[in-house]
């Protein structure tokens, strides 16, 4: 299908298709998405509508807005002449150079290029992508002399050896990365090339090199500057230095959200996954399988041979499963971890197919068979923690977790990924909020790593450079695993530890307090990327200071729930594109925790349910719109008893 289709593996060109294509193309920081607007203009929510008029290779080369990235090369076709812009690479000895030439037409005529004996008219002002080598031939007028696309050096070699499987860079001058033989070609958010393993030969360029490992969040890295001789087998021993051991502490680490296939540049088989997950030392890996823009799901078939059972490379600090995710654009999408059997259900409102009921349904099949349930990347825009729901609830079909407010109260979900590839800060207010009304959820964290995408920001960065962490009583397994996420028992993280202690009880635990009771907390953390630590109850910050550790006391005067919350800005250790992130589950103060002000809030968010039905829903029933209109209206009843059913504590002794 990559063959036939390019990245886009013939999905129907919806929004984050289009994405993938041209971002398959393109460095971060490139706002290929403000080229799309340029180029179709109106709001976000007409581009399902419109990407059909889309032209992606005008939309690389909006987006670059003249920069060359190092894996493109642009043949500028001006009025005065031509002209050809590129990034010398090193190649080994006589090695010709893969790339991508990028025909950029600036004048008022159609032009012809022709690239090794096939003609290429590009209209006025228009682009076109093409593949070539450095040997390739390329006329514009006249013969281009393409050897300012790559230098010969001398090859030479490094074997790299840590002792364990880890993840490794390797780079040259001017940053190039070097692989080992048929590896992929991957690079994190952070545009640094990796992969994993130990005992790794690599071919190199006989000139000075930059050799770093590392291995997953609980780890530092380690660096050295090697030189090796043409014709040198150099051997590099490298340890990184570990910072924490959660397992030794009862803790294991997750990403319930990561895919093997869904589209992209170099299709993935398990052992890619394998390799990830050992490398990073990620306890516990959730390979979904799920569609994309139409009816095809990407890995059904791994699915069906390994639902249930732990994948081969699984011990007993290792744990990889196959899960599900559940995905409409409208509603929200939703990740399963511990699956006892396949389900019926994997998508709707894709394509021609109707919205034909509600989240609830697939979240009810999922629960009963066994999983553990939560709403992946779930919101996309920001907002404050005194903004109102509709920034969160607005019109579009963008995945944003629309429904969760209704299937939190309904007692559906498990979780919510307050670690997630998008906006950490909306998704943990939406948390705080529902937390607060009531709902018991665990922060859970999923990267959405796609495995089959090789260079697409924090995409193609490693499994597990999110994680939720679950204390696990006795043996790490997927069932104690999902055990202590169903019991809230978690903390999520993009790389700091966090622990949280109010008065001698963990998060998941609930305080059986007496009003005027004074209760002592305690949060804590490791690693050196942490700036700010707060302590926060459904009032708010109630204590906030640097990192390490941070104490504060409580008077008890009504349920409330207290969590730990550390940050800090961009760091190389975090490839959140918003910088540093943890976030406690909550402890619980006493039961029946219901503040008005956030279940007015929800029910708020049930008001502006139904005006997004009306504007973006599609169903081909009534009797399908009516299922999501009753949904609502029993998530309704749900809030509106806990707004008059308020609970007073007990009197204590404070």
């Amino acid at each position: 299908m990559r063959d036939r289709h390019g990245v886009t593996w013939g999905e129907e060109l919806i929004p984050y298709v289009g994405e993938v294509a041209t971002s398959a193309y393109l460095m971060n920081g490139h706002d290929y998405w403000a080229a799309c607007f340029r180029q179709l203009g109106g709001a976000r929510r007409d581009m399902d509508a419109r990407m059909g008029e889309l032209d992606l290779d005008r939309v690389v080369r909006d987006a670059l807005g003249g920069d060359v990235p190092d894996n493109l090369a642009a043949l500028r076709l001006t009025p005065e002449g031509v002209r050809l812009e590129a990034r010398m690479l090193a190649v080994l000895d006589d090695t010709p150079l893969r790339t991508t030439l990028l025909l950029d037409s600036g004048t008022a005529e159609e032009v012809t290029v022709i690239v090794d004996g096939v003609a290429h008219v590009v209209p006025p002002g228009g682009a076109e992508l093409v593949a070539i080598t450095s040997a390739s031939t390329v006329i514009a007028g006249e013969r281009i002399d393409l050897s300012g696309l790559a230098r010969r050096a001398s090859a030479a070699r490094v074997r790299l050896r840590a002792g364990f499987p880890c993840r490794w860079t390797v780079t040259g001058e001017g940053g190039q990365g070097w692989y080992p033989q048929g590896a992929v070609r991957a690079v994190d958010a952070h545009l640094r090339p990796y992969f994993h393993g130990d005992d790794l030969v690599v071919d190199v360029p006989a000139e000075p090199l930059t050799v770093s490992v590392t291995r997953g969040m609980e780890y530092g890295s380690a660096t050295v500057e090697v030189a090796p001789s043409p014709g040198e087998e150099l051997t590099v021993e490298l340890t990184p230095e570990r910072i924490h051991d959660a397992a030794a502490r009862g803790w294991y680490g997750g990403d319930l959200h990561v895919h093997l296939n869904w589209m992209g540049d170099d299709p993935a088989t398990p052992e890619r996954a394998a390799a990830a997950q050992i490398g990073e030392d990620l306890h516990v890996l959730n390979l979904v399988a799920g569609n994309v823009a139409g009816e095809r799901v990407y890995d059904r078939e791994l699915l069906e041979e390994w639902v249930g059972r732990d994948l081969p490379w699984s011990d007993e600090r290792h744990v990889a499963r196959f899960g599900v995710e559940y995905r409409n654009d409208l509603l929200g999408h939703v990740s399963a971890f511990g699956l006892a059997d396949v389900p019926a259900r994997f998508h709707s409102g894709f394509g021609d197919s109707p919205d034909a009921h509600p989240n609830s349904a697939p979240l009810a099949e999922l629960r009963g068979l066994g999983a553990i349930t939560g709403y992946g990347h779930p919101f996309h825009t920001d907002l404050s923690e005194t903004d109102p729901p509709e920034r969160a609830v607005a019109a579009g079909r963008n995945c944003s977790a629309r429904e969760i407010v209704v299937d939190a109260a309904l007692g559906l979900i498990d979780s919510l990924d307050v670690l997630n590839h998008s906006s950490i800060q909306a998704t943990a207010v939406v948390y705080r909020r529902l937390v607060g009304a009531g709902n018991r959820l665990a922060v859970t964290a999923g990267t959405d790593a796609v495995l089959s995408i090789s260079r697409r920001g924090t995409a193609s960065s490693p499994p597990g450079w999110e994680r939720v962490y679950a204390r696990v009583d006795g043996p790490l397994t997927a069932q104690s695993f999902a055990e202590a996420v169903r019991r809230g028992r978690t903390f999520a993280t993009t790389g700091p530890w966090l622990e949280l202690d109010v008065g001698g009880h963990q998060p998941g635990d609930t305080v059986q307090a007496a009003e005027g009771d004074t209760i002592v907390i305690a949060a804590r953390t490791i690693g050196p990327e942490v700036e700010w630590l707060q302590l926060r109850t459904a009032d708010g910050v109630l204590a906030e200071g640097g990192p390490g550790l941070l104490t504060a006391e409580i008077v008890v005067r009504e349920p409330t729930y207290v969590v730990a919350v550390a940050g800090g800005g961009p760091h190389p250790r975090s490839l959140h594109p918003a910088g540093v992130y943890a976030h406690t589950s909550p402890v619980y103060i006493a039961d029946h925790i219901a503040r008005r002000a956030d279940v007015e809030w929800c029910l708020r968010w049930l008001e502006l349910l139904e005006p997004l039905l009306e504007s973006d829903g599609k169903f081909s029933t009534a009797a399908q719109r009516a299922a999501h209109r009753d949904l609502h209206e029993r998530a309704r009843a749900v809030y509106e008893a806990r707004l008059h059913a308020a609970r007073r504590l007990p009197r204590g002794g404070a």
